[in-house]
């Protein structure tokens, strides 16, 4: 795992999201970005996470901030979970895992006691210029919003 941290440059990304549509760093220039990386889209800690952030999502507009979910899951299963949640916020379809690699979030995790490779849930804020702000490891995922909007 690559370990990224406050003040280093952003990786320079470029993923598709639910519906064909590429996002690269570059199109995010002079807005805040936060990039928030989940293992699995529609399972129960990665709803109430996307969920909150969509609740709040007024808020980080007002804020200059736009907003980017990663997971590994394809276009269909990211279309189904934004549309089921009406996300205003796109979600990136990362099946090759190259964002994820890029911002070094797959590694080893452990769930009900068995070790296993994925995606460690990890937030990015990235400044108008590209630089990162903040790295949030330990998610609180029905509160997420406060922790990025403090």
């Amino acid at each position: 795992m690559i370990t990224l941290k406050a003040g280093d440059k952003a990786p320079n990304f470029s993923g598709v999201d639910q519906d064909g549509k590429t996002h690269k760093l570059a199109d995010y220039a002079g807005k805040k970005l936060v990039v928030f990386f989940y293992p699995k889209a529609s399972t129960p800690g990665c709803t109430a996470e996307a969920c909150d952030l969509r609740d709040n999502f007024e808020r980080f507009k007002a804020n200059n901030y736009e907003l980017l979910g990663v997971s590994a899951d394809s276009q269909k299963a990211q279309a189904k979970f934004k549309d089921k949640y009406e996300f205003p916020f796109p979600l990136l379809a990362d099946e090759d895992k190259s964002v994820i690699n890029a911002f070094g979030v797959w590694g080893p995790k452990k769930f009900m006691g068995r070790e296993y490779d994925g995606i460690n849930r990890t937030t990015f804020v990235i400044d108008e210029n590209g630089i990162i702000d903040e790295v949030i490891e330990k998610v609180k995922t029905k509160e997420h919003a406060a922790q990025i909007l403090k």
